[in-house]
């Protein structure tokens, strides 16, 4: 560990797999998931397809692991007044939900944030910066989280190159900054994030090899420091993992993770949970 520190690499801890599990539901709006938050206790969620679309549910478990799912129906999610949003409105990628249970969501084609008092309520006008300007279509906003006084942290799935840190945005009071960055390491780009109930901010990294994928999950402080590495998974150990959210039971931290199957035959939605060690 201290060779790590001293050359500046991320400090590495081994996570412990509970188990995953394969969710299919008999409907054709079902899948493409790109994000999921658990509530405090673990055993109900709101998952986020990436074609704007809510999902909530409740798990079953047996020994820790997850053997059921009972979900409600799929709802599909409006813009201001209710409108029906468009194709590049609708390319919902990131998911956090404020104390007060206020649902965020960001968008990777449109750069910006849209709030939901409900999964049926009408959203808000897009929450945005001219810092967002020039960003690349179709690979911003891929990861939001929300701390416990509300700031609410976002990060583009691609920095712009590959020697380019990720700069990571907040919005806090109504006023956007960029209070840190964190490092590009290899050819991961980033998939997704959350802020746990230890106040650390989690960063799920995912890596495409052409006939599959890797994934990685990072931690940091809400400076940017402290980076740890939790996890870097073999080639196709898992699916397309998008979505992350860290919570605690009577053992301590879980990480829960979800997979973006893009709707096809040879992929699948599955959800993995690990115990945190560190």
């Amino acid at each position: 560990m201290l060779c790590a520190l001293f050359f500046g690499l991320p400090v590495r801890s081994e996570p412990v797999l509970i188990g995953s599990y394969t969710w299919t539901l008999d409907d054709p709006r079902f899948g493409g998931f790109s994000a999921i938050e658990l509530s405090d206790d673990g055993d109900s969620f709101l998952a986020l397809s990436d074609r704007a679309m809510f999902i909530t549910g409740q798990f079953t478990r047996a020994d820790g692991q997850i053997t059921g799912i009972t979900a409600g129906p799929i709802v599909t999610m409006t813009g201001p007044g209710g409108r029906a949003l468009t194709r590049a409105q609708s390319d919902s990628e990131g998911l956090a939900i404020g104390a007060d249970g206020t649902i965020y969501v960001s968008y990777e084609w449109t750069h910006g944030i849209g709030s939901f008092a409900a999964i049926d309520a009408p959203g808000s006008d897009l929450i945005t910066t001219p810092a967002f300007d020039g960003m690349q279509t179709n690979a911003s906003l891929e990861a939001l989280a929300i701390d416990s006084d509300g700031a609410l942290y976002t990060i583009p799935e691609r920095s712009g190159a590959a020697t380019q840190p990720f700069t990571v945005y907040r919005l806090r009071d109504g006023i956007w900054d960029q209070p840190f960055s964190i490092a590009r390491r290899g050819a991961f780009l980033v998939a997704g994030a959350d802020i746990g109930p230890d106040g650390r901010l989690y960063v799920l990294e995912r890596d495409f090899l052409g006939i599959g994928f890797r994934s990685r999950v990072r931690r940091f402080d809400l400076t940017g420091g402290n980076e740890a590495v939790l996890l870097e998974t073999r080639l196709r150990q898992h699916d397309n993992l998008e979505g992350i959210s860290i919570w605690q039971d009577d053992q301590g931290l879980r990480m829960t993770l979800i997979s973006d199957d893009n709707f096809r035959a040879f992929q699948r939605t599955e959800i993995v949970e690990y115990r945190l060690t560190d």
